[in-house]
């Protein structure tokens, strides 16, 4: 081999090698970047939306009205429109920790889901009759549906809309399915334990753990409701 084939061999070796060296340093900070700054970034703005919800709350004037009924006879809790990309409610999750709070916010557009969880915005409302669907992402941001898969029948769900707790009950271990089966939204979700009108809360997120090509859908039922001048609900005294 000629001197000069020898260099130009060592040059194209050495370039390579830098390049191999460059990627590889993109790839990491890619992974750093999805595994913990999202998840910083996200910590952070969940905790600014709480922080305006609970803002909201201590601003707004006390009522001595009672809730309306609706066709089933249950108390429905009077509450403000919903506005997209706005907080509205506080989500508790007792077996993700007494720690877990998470703000519900109406839609589910990616910058809103950077925020904390959507609100599918054709769903029912908070304690309505109908289906509360809620969306999550499993992992990034936060990843505040992590462990979704935990979930066991008779867990609680309870959320906070500043006047009132909601306690919803999980009927069924998390349900397998693709993300085009739009139906396990419905008012009576499709392929779920329930075969007639109710007050139905429907979470969705994504499976597997790292992936999207199907979501887990956990349905719960409304258990109960507490003014929130009566103090937690026992779901969360625990």
């Amino acid at each position: 081999m000629s001197v000069r084939t020898a260099r130009a061999v060592r040059l194209v070796i050495r370039t390579f090698s830098e390049l191999c060296v460059t990627v590889g340093t993109v790839i990491v900070l890619f992974v750093v970047h999805v595994l913990f700054w999202t998840g910083i970034e996200a910590d952070r703005a969940m905790k600014g939306e709480i922080d305006r919800l609970q803002e909201q709350w201590s601003a707004a004037p006390a009522t001595d009205a009672k809730p309306a009924e609706g066709d089933d006879g249950a108390p429905v809790p009077a509450q403000r429109p919903y506005e997209d990309g706005e907080p509205f409610a506080v989500m508790h999750i007792p077996r993700f920790g007494s720690g877990w709070a998470k703000p519900v916010l109406e839609g589910t557009a990616t910058g809103t889901l950077k925020k904390g969880l959507g609100h599918y915005a054709r769903t029912a409302r908070l304690g309505e009759r109908g289906n509360f669907a809620v969306a999550g992402h499993r992992r990034t941001y936060g990843d505040p549906f992590k462990d979704v898969p935990e979930l066991r029948p008779g867990d609680a769900v309870v959320l906070n809309d500043g006047t009132t707790w909601f306690t919803y009950r999980v009927d069924r271990k998390p349900y397998r399915t693709l993300p085009n089966d739009t139906a396990v939204i419905d008012p009576v979700p499709d392929k779920g334990p329930y075969r007639g009108p109710g007050r139905y809360l429907t979470l969705t997120t994504c499976e597997p753990e790292w992936g999207h090509s199907h979501r887990l859908i956990v349905w719960a039922h409304l258990d109960s409701t507490r003014p929130v001048d009566q103090g937690k609900p026992d779901a969360l005294r625990s």
